[in-house]
């Protein structure tokens, strides 16, 4: 069973940084799938940060947080983390990783096949 927990969120004044934290349990050879980061600003819909590829050998990221995050992994922890850089208050939205690209565009969440909870950053 296949289980991923995102931590490492909080509240942070503007120009801020966190580290998020997905952890992956129940399927080690995941990291050697993909694995994204997402979040769901207030009324908005679920958006595509970054996404480590096969084996963590390379990344795309959004335009919108590119130079900003960085999406990187600890294969030996089974951890993937998203370091969070100059956080704005437009930033604000619960985070949440997924893992297994099933194909497609990549910053579509339907495209994945496991979920985390997600993880809430406020920005203010």
């Amino acid at each position: 069973h296949v289980q991923l927990v995102e931590s490492g969120g909080g509240s942070v004044q503007a120009g801020g940084s966190l580290r998020l934290s997905c952890e992956i349990s129940g399927y080690t050879t995941t990291l050697r799938r993909s694995v994204g980061w997402f979040r769901q600003r207030p009324g908005k819909d679920r958006e595509g940060l970054a996404v480590l590829w096969i084996g963590g050998a390379t990344t795309t990221y959004a335009d919108s947080v590119k130079g900003r995050f960085i999406i990187t992994c600890d294969k030996a922890k089974d951890l993937v983390y998203l370091q969070m850089n100059g956080l704005q208050p437009e930033d604000t939205a619960m985070y949440s990783c997924a893992a297994v690209f099933l194909g497609g565009s990549w910053y579509d969440g339907r495209r994945y096949k496991y979920w985390g909870q997600g993880t809430q950053v406020t920005v203010s």
